[in-house]
């Protein structure tokens, strides 16, 4: 498949969801509660319909897998050699704190791997993408698109790390690291700090779906980076239990 064609129309897509995020984050918004605790609001779901909308209509042929819809039964997903992986929001605390540190996420996997991914940060008013063999990109707040890449790092490594997930595995791996300096970032920005140069790596020792990383992940890769599980594995994707194991994301620098 040519994943450059596709590109533009998924930040388009990217975008329309975004807008109607916006809408919503600037209003007086409710938040609701799943099954599992965590929260929901109506911009979730209204950036769901968006994007499930827009991938339908530019490849109604590649099924979707989506954090907002009930999933498709593993005896189905098990035949998907190709699928859209779509986050709607990550980092809905975010969004309800309105840090602005929260994503729209929607990425192409094939055969386990991520290799085209669109993140944006709308009210940030940025966004990332990246595609396997083609690069890595940001387009900032004044709309100018530039090329992306990961850094070899200094001695002093840069670790980005969740506000809102620091806790005591990842406060050990981070003391294993050495001299450092804690990156903040909320939601699937993690990935994209490294991507950008703007931090080296990103301990995720704790819960997370396949649709939490699979974009900012398809962005890391295409910039030079990597993201692998703890015994030195890329981090899969298409599996029968949604929950990613933890990972490492970083440049090539690390292990």
């Amino acid at each position: 498949m040519e994943y450059q064609s596709l590109l533009q129309d998924v930040i388009r897509i990217a975008d329309q969801a975004s807008q109607k995020v916006m809408d919503i984050y600037r209003s007086d918004f409710k938040v609701e509660y799943k099954a599992d605790e965590s929260p929901i609001t109506a911009a979730d779901l209204a950036s769901h319909r968006v994007i499930v909308e827009g991938l339908r209509n530019l490849s109604h042929d590649i099924p979707i897998l989506s954090e907002e819809a009930a999933s498709a039964p593993w005896s189905e997903r098990r035949r998907w050699h190709r699928f859209w992986l779509v986050d709607p929001i990550d980092g809905t605390k975010d969004f309800t704190q309105r840090t602005g540190e929260f994503t729209v996420n929607i990425a192409l996997v094939e055969h386990g791997e991520p290799v085209l991914g669109v993140v944006t940060a709308p009210a940030l008013k940025e966004a990332y993408w990246g595609v396997k063999g083609q690069g890595a990109w940001k387009r900032d707040r004044t709309g100018r698109v530039r090329r992306i890449s990961v850094v070899v790092p200094k001695a002093e490594k840069r670790i980005v790390a969740s506000k809102n997930h620091l806790n005591d595995e990842t406060r050990a791996f981070i003391e294993k690291i050495g001299e450092h300096q804690l990156v903040q970032a909320g939601s699937s920005l993690k990935f994209c700090k490294i991507a950008e140069g703007h931090a080296d790596i990103y301990p995720r020792l704790g819960p997370t779906c396949e649709w939490d990383t699979g974009a900012a992940h398809a962005v890391l890769a295409a910039a030079g980076g990597k993201v692998e599980t703890l015994d030195g594995q890329p981090l899969r994707y298409g599996k029968e239990d949604v929950l990613n194991p933890y990972f490492v994301a970083s440049a090539k620098w690390y292990r």
